[in-house]
């Protein structure tokens, strides 16, 4: 099932930009091309066997 072009829910969340951390939200996106991309296992332990 393709999700391109579909639209976000409504979201706050945390970014790092320009040497700060800042609030970003599905409204400063509006009208603008983005990509998302979302590991989870990135961050869990997986065997190395």
């Amino acid at each position: 099932m393709s999700i391109i072009n579909t639209k976000l829910k409504p979201f706050t969340t945390q970014a790092y930009h320009d040497g700060k951390f800042v609030t970003v939200s599905d409204a400063d996106l509006k009208g603008k091309w983005s990509v998302f991309f979302f590991y989870p296992a990135d961050f869990t332990f997986v065997c190395p066997t």
